[in-house]
């Protein structure tokens, strides 16, 4: 069943499930764009193929909330804000250790290698290499453990994985770039979104909070999410 949290004839938001893929790939496995085609094929009885406009990615593993585009005309104006960054994107995260510095901002310039999917954080004269910001803040820390509240600054491939692995806060559960021995998915979750509705043009606010009964996300209270 899809969990919906806004739908109109522009645009549709809707909560991933972690391990369920944004878009489909070589392994066939079921994906949010042909899940939500299908949700709104079958809803409004439309014939023939659905559009739908993908206009960011989650990671498999990375559940939370998303936005898709019901026309070409949203799907381009939703992407021009993620190229300008009017698109903010938030996050909840449960990192190894505790940072030095309880907020902070952590920037890098990182390099993606398409054949063995990995993203390496490399110096800024690398050819292809692409600046990476982030925002972040410590909510509490429980058990070795800290949860963070994350604001992207920009969007690249594995960001918030790399950037706080590097610095040996690895995510919880990212086997890829903790090796901590972790078991369980990735404890990251996509928390909230803000951006300019294509055709309204209000500023408009979804969020969606991870799971409080798995751990980690139940080694903390959920009494402090406010922004950063």
């Amino acid at each position: 069943m899809l969990n919906v949290f806004y739908e109109d004839n522009h645009i549709i938001v809707v909560e991933k499930p972690p391990n369920v893929l944004s878009q489909g790939d070589k392994t066939g496995d079921e994906d949010m764009l042909c899940l939500v085609k299908k949700y709104i094929k079958h809803k409004y009885n439309k014939p023939g193929e659905v559009y739908m406009g993908l206009v960011h990615r989650l990671d498999r593993q990375v559940g939370g909330i998303m936005v898709f585009a019901r026309t070409s005309k949203a799907a381009s104006r939703l992407c021009a804000q993620v190229r300008n960054r009017s698109f903010e994107k938030n996050y909840i995260g449960v990192i190894h250790g505790v940072p030095k510095l309880l907020s902070g901002t952590l920037k890098n310039y990182l390099l993606k290698d398409n054949n063995k999917n990995i993203v390496k954080s490399v110096p800024s004269s690398t050819a292809g290499a692409k600046e990476a910001i982030l925002h972040y803040k410590v909510l509490n820390i429980a058990g070795g453990l800290s949860r963070v509240i994350i604001k992207l600054v920009t969007g690249r491939p594995h960001q918030i994985r790399v950037q706080f692995s590097i610095r040996g806060y690895p995510l919880y559960g990212d086997v890829k770039y903790g090796n901590t021995g972790d078991k369980g998915r990735i404890a990251l979750w996509a928390s909230a979104l803000s951006f300019y509705h294509p055709t309204l043009k209000n500023r408009i606010t979804f969020k969606s909070m991870p799971p409080g009964n798995i751990y980690p996300w139940n080694m903390f209270s959920k009494e402090q999410t406010q922004g950063l």
